[in-house]
Parts: structure tokens; sequence; C-alpha cells
């Protein structure tokens, strides 16, 4: 284990964070607001610990797979421990296990919230709170990759650990160039989806928070009722960019680079796009009684879907009292997921599919035995390793997942409690149902059940194998 790169790393993480934290500390100057404070002594915290680790001299710049995914979550969790200083600090969540659930559900895009008062937050505490969302979307790492000239052979090992879906692949030779592309695109939509809010005169404020959210697909609101008082047009582009943060960022590129005819062959966004006018049209004739005409049922319905398949979590109407049908789709849609390499959460489009086909492949080799069938994704064939890892990773998703249901059962919530909150969580989407639905909020839960939620939160978003490895003794040994 090279320990010298990866408190090097960490170091930058340090100092990274310290630098998001402007944002906040200039909202707190501008109106005024004595708990900005929170921030600058935060910052001051981060740098203390950060600067002297990256001047330390790294005895090897070598960094395997194995490094490169224990970085990534030791990473994740300074990042959410340094993040919810602020919260303790200024008294806005007093107490430290509140504090990190808020900060993890922030950076890991989540949105599960234990507040039951979002309105009561500072303006500089809310813009931070939705400013994680931004941050953890493409992710940091990602981020720390554009701007810094690391060297060596360890830039994919971050890149693949940090990015959602079964594979990563680099859009250009460079890994540092390939990360500059994604983070322009994630730059570029932010501020088209921030263009067209402020046409709908919405406040700068709230369309900087909601775009914040919207674009790391992550869903923390800054009222209480989420985005139900805001007009419907402004609910129709929040619609509109959900879904978009939920394509994969390679059919972005390849639509750059005018490959357009490559990226319509994509079958992930093909079947992402599909799954969701299915999903709108179903709940929408399902639902059609309980609005004042279809019209307004399908916009609520695309709304909800959106906001579900792409992990945000955002609502605009309390889905507990939907027809059981329409919230049995809503649920299947929290296990599904966006598509591998965007910004969303979940079992991700890819991975179905994958699952979809092997087990057509198996059922046709009962039909003919000799036979030789290829797995094949937009037309290319899969290798025995991306079809073993897809299955091995249904397989500890499933382990984590039953697990954590049985031990946050001891808190005796309802089973539909229990069980959604499970999914919001390691499908980082906030709300479930019942007492976690959008009404609701994950401050009921024991400190114990909410230490399960953070860990589902981290694994979810770092795709299960990153956090597992922090509990492998034989990692951290020496070779």
């Amino acid at each position: 284990m090279n320990y010298s790169m990866i408190s090097y790393i960490l170091g930058w993480i340090f100092n990274f964070e310290a630098a998001f934290m402007i944002l906040p500390g200039i909202t707190a100057i501008i109106y005024r607001e004595k708990n900005g404070l929170a921030f600058l002594i935060t910052m001051l915290i981060c740098l203390t610990i950060g600067i002297p680790l990256t001047r330390r001299k790294r005895k090897s710049k070598v960094f395997h797979a194995k490094e490169g995914a224990v970085t990534v979550a030791l990473s994740w969790l300074v990042l959410s421990i340094a993040g919810a200083l602020p919260f303790i600090i200024s008294g806005s969540i007093p107490h430290p296990i509140d504090a990190i659930f808020e900060t993890v559900s922030g950076f890991t895009t989540t949105g599960a919230s234990i507040l039951s008062d979002v309105e009561a937050l500072s303006h500089c505490m809310l813009i931070w709170r939705s400013f994680t969302h931004w941050i953890g979307g493409m992710g940091v790492l990602v981020f720390i990759l554009c701007l810094l000239p690391l060297t060596g052979g360890y830039h994919m090992n971050l890149m693949k650990a940090e990015s959602p879906g079964p594979s990563v692949s680099k859009l250009v030779p460079k890994v540092q160039s390939t990360a500059k592309i994604l983070y322009t695109i994630y730059i570029i939509l932010t501020i088209v989806e921030i263009i067209f809010l402020l046409i709908g005169k919405m406040p700068l404020f709230d369309t900087l928070c909601l775009s914040f959210g919207t674009a790391g697909t992550g869903g923390f609101g800054i009222k209480n009722d989420s985005i139900a008082s805001y007009s419907t047009y402004n609910q129709v582009v929040i619609t509109v960019f959900m879904i978009l943060f939920g394509i994969n960022f390679n059919a972005y590129y390849l639509l750059l680079t005018k490959k357009v005819m490559q990226a319509a062959k994509n079958e992930e966004v093909r079947y992402y796009l599909g799954i969701i006018g299915l999903a709108i049209v179903a709940i929408a004739i399902n639902t059609r009684e309980m609005f004042t005409s279809f019209g307004r049922a399908f916009q609520q319905a695309a709304f909800q879907v959106g906001s579900i398949i792409t992990t945000t979590g955002y609502a605009t109407t309390d889905f507990n009292v939907w027809p059981v049908f329409s919230k049995t789709i809503l649920v299947i849609l929290m296990f599904v997921g966006a598509c591998a390499g965007s910004t969303g959460g979940g079992i991700k489009v890819s991975r179905i599919i994958i699952l979809v086909k092997s087990v057509k492949q198996e059922l046709g080799y009962f039909i003919h035995p000799r036979s030789v069938k290829v797995i094949k994704m937009d037309n290319k064939p899969l290798s025995a390793n991306s079809i073993r890892g897809v299955n091995a990773f249904f397989v500890t998703y499933t382990l984590i997942f039953v697990a954590s249901l049985l031990i946050i059962t001891f808190d005796n919530f309802d089973l539909v409690t229990n069980f959604t909150a499970v999914t919001a969580t390691l499908n980082n989407i906030g709300p479930g149902l019942k007492l976690v639905g959008p009404t609701g909020n994950f401050g009921i839960f024991s400190p114990v059940a909410k230490y399960i939620l953070m860990f589902d939160m981290l694994a979810g978003r770092l795709e299960l194998y990153p956090i597992l490895l922090l509990f492998t003794p034989s990692v951290w040994k020496k070779h």
C-alpha cells in the first residue's frame, strides 16, 4: 500500500474542500449572516491539515487499482466529515451524527435529509448543502484530475473507482483530458439550466441551489415542499435537466464530436429513455383522476419518474398518496437508476440490460445446449470479465441491501419505511415511502441505523467495492 501517495491525494482533498467553501462564504457576506464564520474556521482547519500533506515527499508514485479504490473511499469520508464541520460549528445541525449524515447525503448526491424544517437554515448553509451535490455529482477526484499535473499510471485507477457504472473508458488518450472534457460538459449543462430557470423568473439564489441539485442528481430542496411551490414552467425545466444529467456523458461527447449516429446507437440511452417514457404514460393514466386534467397528471408523472430514475429525489407532490401501482413503478425505478457514466445512482440501466441478456443466454442454453451465444452491447461482444463483474456486483448489492435492512429493523418502524429507506440510500435517491416519503425525513432513525444508511449512501455512490475494501485487512498490508 502506497501510503505516501494516499496521504498526498487526501491533502489535496482538504485543500480543495477549503476552496469549495468560498462560495458559501461569499453568500454569508452578501446576506450578512454571522454563521458564515463557520466556513472560515473550517477552511483554516482544512488548509492546516492539507498543505503539509501535499508538501511531504512521496517515496513512490506507483499507484495500483487497490490504492485507487482505497484513496477514493478515504477521500469521500474525509470530504464528508470536513464538510459537516460548518453545520456543527454554526449550530445549524448541532448533533455530529446528524451533520455528517446530511453531508454524506449531499456529497453522495442522495438527498436524504434529517431536517424537518429546511427553511430554518441560513442562505450560506443552504447553498453549501446544495453545492455538495454539484461537487459530488461528477466526483471530486475527477475534478482534481482536471487541475493537478499528476503523473504516473494511477489516473485511471482513481477515475474507475469514483465514476459510476460497470465500465469507465477514456474519451481521449490522456486521462486528464478526459476528466476536463467531462467537467466541461457538466459545467455547460449546469449553466444552461441556470439560464432557463432564470428565464422562468426563479430567484437567482433558488436557481443556483436547485441547479446544483439537478446537475448532481442530488435533490436537496431549499423549501419544505421541495419543488411544489415553483411554477409549472420551472418544474418542466428541472424535469428535462434531471433526465439529461442521467444520460451517459460519453453520448454528449459523441454529439460534440459530431458522431451523431454513434450516439444514437447507444443501447443504454435508448433503453433509459424508453423506460422513462413507458413509466410516465403508465403513471399518468393511473393517477389521472387525482389531478385537474390528464395533462397535469402527465406533467407530475414526468417529474417524479425523472426524479426517481435519475436518483435526484426532488418532489412536486406527495407520491405517498398515489395508487399502489404507481408507487410500485417508482420503487422499481429506484433500483434501475440512470445510465452508467452519468451523475445518477442506482444499479444502472446498462447492468440491468446485461443481466437480462445473461438470463436470456442461459435460457437459450437449455434449448440448444451446444450453441455458442455471445452477449453484446452496442453490437460489441462483452468479455467474460465484464459479465462476471456485473453478476458479482448484483450479488454484492443484494447482500448489502439485505444486511442493511435487517439491522435497521431494530428501530421497529414498518416494513415499507425500512425497505424504501435502504432503497433510497443505497441507490442515492433521497425520499422513500411512508415515514421517509417526500413529506418525511430520516431524523427518525437511531444513531446505529443512521451509520448503516450512511454506509449505504457511500457504498451506492462508489459502486460498492471501494468502501468495502476499507474493511478488508489484507488491503492494508505493505507489500
